[in-house]
């Protein structure tokens, strides 16, 4: 029987589809909005590749391409892909190297194991989610300890509505939960807002029952939007 690889089986339509996340990308500070979509581009890309790839071997070639591409961005100009170009001209003026974008690919790596186990779990979310916001938060200047489990549970939360495996969604919430519950409480700097705005519709998710799929844009999701980027909670 074929292995399948374990993400997400609804189509996209492509990257920063999510009005919600495009929202929250509005908040940061206006020279970072750019390089923020970019980099948000890219992990949607990423996702993509798990989502449309039948064989894991099959998607295990589409993520190296991935990997050494964004590893040349450091010596080479892009090629003529639209993520790439965007990287290579918003995100490697803000610190970060095509090196550190490279990395974002192990989180998904973890995806094409055959049992994903805890452990597992945990190193997908740091490599996706917590290198993700750690990243966002040096382009945006900030340096908090705390906002790389934010995006951990931010990546757990995501899974958990992308994969059927009961089992898998169960253990992911609880490991998002007490990642974001942590988070929600931070007073975040207008800098990365866009952060914490992704954390409080992380937890509005995850206060949907299983099996259903989030309101995405219910006036109570954006009301509390709205509220995180006047007051920062």
């Amino acid at each position: 029987m074929k292995r399948q690889p374990r993400l997400m089986t609804t189509p996209d339509p492509g990257p920063i589809s999510d009005p919600e996340q495009a929202l929250a990308i509005t908040y940061a500070l206006r020279p970072h909005r750019a390089a923020l979509t970019a980099l948000f581009a890219l992990d949607a890309t990423l996702a993509d590749v798990l989502r449309t790839t039948s064989e894991p071997m099959l998607g295990q070639m589409r993520l190296t391409w991935w990997y050494d591409a964004l590893t040349r961005l450091d010596s080479a100009p892009p090629p003529a892909e639209p993520v790439l170009s965007a990287l290579a001209a918003t995100v490697l003026c803000e610190g970060v190297s095509g090196a550190d974008l490279a990395e974002l690919v192990a989180g998904w790596e973890e995806l094409l194991e055959p049992d994903l186990d805890e452990a597992g779990l945990v190193r997908y979310a740091a490599e996706r989610g917590g290198r993700l916001f750690t990243l966002t938060a040096t382009i945006s200047g900030v340096d908090r300890p705390a906002i790389a489990p934010a995006g951990e549970g931010w990546a757990l939360a995501d899974l958990a509505f992308h994969v059927s495996d009961p089992a898998l969604i169960e253990r992911a919430r609880a490991l998002a939960q007490v990642r974001l519950d942590g988070a929600a409480e931070a007073d975040w700097p207008r800098a990365v807002r866009t952060l914490g705005a992704l954390v409080h519709l992380a937890r509005l998710d995850l206060a949907t029952p299983v099996g259903e799929r989030p309101a995405k844009g219910a006036p109570r999701r954006v009301a509390r939007l709205l509220w995180h980027r006047l007051t920062g909670r």
